[in-house]
């Protein structure tokens, strides 16, 4: 049989420890499917008395996470986070020394992608990264391969289980953001900090991964346009129940004539929409290609099994020899992102205003609108709270975005409104 393929491990927590788990429990079958043993021969973390539920004690331990990249191995798996620090140290030290590179990192690939692939092509070895997109769905997989023959049209989906875990349950018990971010915290599926998940960067990271692999085109993390779903409130789950949508977070890309499109917003999804029915912390991509059709890509976006199952796939793949460019093409053929203008996108929009409940309040409304050019499909009013302001809900029939935003322009500054309207687009 041929020689092992030896992988240093850089992060013991719990997907590194899934990583280990994966390894010894389906080795024979791992073994049989790569044609050869996969088998880890260095580790490193921060704290080395930890227990972590799993045997390292066959392994060398290396202190210095950098140094992993000098160690008797072919690969190195980076699970240690972060967009610069350590994590970068690593992937270059390893990529200079000649040897392959797995990774579950979206926030590295997203701000330095580029360099990496450069360095990896110059080297001629792997950098793989399936587990950094949607866990243990093979999305990345999917584009660089299965859909490889076609153009795709767009790219969208939920790439954020924590989000997706807080609108479901908000949908589901009628209960406030503030509410079920705290159990999500205590669940654990919440960080302490939750604001790269809950703001939408996370989700903006991913984006503009798959955005590259699907499109052919440079990383682009910064043309994304990204908010996330801190400001979304019980009674918009409510209304959009009633208008026949949930609400998700979705990252959407499109490549055009005009340029790459890239946006992750809170928007209102079909009831017949495969997407309004992704609940929990699952994440689902939706992939348009010109001759493949629509793919749907959906199962466990995160967690200690799924994305160690996404590790030692790229280990399997490289084992055999099977690797590409990072980004389905070599560096050079990948096109410049220039981002593409939003203004005259043409969509149907949910407007919710909190307003002083007076006469003519919804008049001055409907002027703003009529004034922008955006024709109101249905409007909704819900009685006062006792503050003495009165909720409104309009739905605006298709129009650019550049006249729903002087519409609210308009408004600004209005002695009727009591907060800022909020803005959630329609899925088509």
């Amino acid at each position: 049989m041929t020689a092992a393929l030896r992988v240093a491990l850089a992060g013991l927590g719990t997907v590194g420890g899934g990583v280990i788990r994966v390894l010894q429990q389906n080795r024979e079958l791992i073994t049989r499917r790569a044609g050869r043993p996969i088998e880890i021969v260095a580790v490193s973390a921060r704290d080395r008395s930890k227990d972590r539920g799993v045997d390292i004690s066959g392994f060398e331990w290396v202190d210095d996470t950098s140094a992993l990249a000098a160690c008797d191995a072919d690969v190195v798996v980076e699970l240690v986070g972060g967009a610069d620090g350590p994590a970068l140290a690593l992937a270059r030290a390893t990529l200079a020394a000649g040897k392959g590179f797995v990774t579950a990192n979206k926030a590295m690939l997203a701000h330095h992608g580029l360099e990496l692939a450069n360095a990896a092509e110059g080297a001629k070895v792997p950098l793989k990264f399936e587990a950094a997109v949607a866990g243990g769905i093979p999305v990345i997989k999917g584009l660089r391969e299965g859909a490889a023959a076609n153009a795709i049209d767009r790219v969208y989906g939920i790439l954020n289980g924590t989000c997706n875990f807080i609108l479901s349950k908000m949908e589901a018990e009628g209960r406030d953001f503030a509410d079920v971010l705290a159990e999500a915290q205590a669940l654990g599926y919440a960080e302490s900090d939750p604001s790269f998940d809950i703001d939408g960067v996370d989700a903006a990271h991913k984006l503009s991964i798959l955005s590259s692999v699907a499109f052919g085109m440079k990383p682009a993390f910064g043309d994304v346009a990204v908010s996330g779903i801190r400001d979304v409130i019980a009674a918009d789950i409510a209304e959009a129940a009633a208008l026949g949508y949930r609400v998700r977070l979705v990252g959407v890309a499109e490549a055009g004539a005009s340029g790459l499109f890239q946006r992750v917003h809170a928007h209102l999804v079909p009831t017949h929409h495969p997407l309004a029915h992704v609940t929990g912390s699952t994440n689902a991509v939706v992939v348009d290609g010109n001759y493949v059709g629509r793919l749907l890509f959906q199962g466990a976006g995160a967690g200690d099994g799924p994305t160690a199952s996404a590790v030692v796939a790229d280990l399997i793949d490289i084992a055999r020899g099977e690797f590409g460019p990072a980004y389905a093409m070599p560096v050079a053929s990948l096109a410049e992102a220039s981002p593409a203008p939003t203004g005259e996108r043409r969509g149907r929009a949910y407007l919710r205003f909190t307003l002083a409940d007076r006469v003519g309040v919804l008049a001055e409304i409907a002027a703003a609108m009529r004034d922008a050019g955006v024709s109101i499909e249905s409007l909704i009013q819900r009685a006062a709270p006792e503050d003495g302001t009165a909720l409104v809900v309009i739905v605006t029939h298709e129009a650019p975005e550049s006249h729903v935003e002087a519409a609210l322009e308009r408004l600004r500054g209005s002695q009727s409104l009591a907060g800022e309207p909020f803005w959630m687009h329609i899925l088509d």
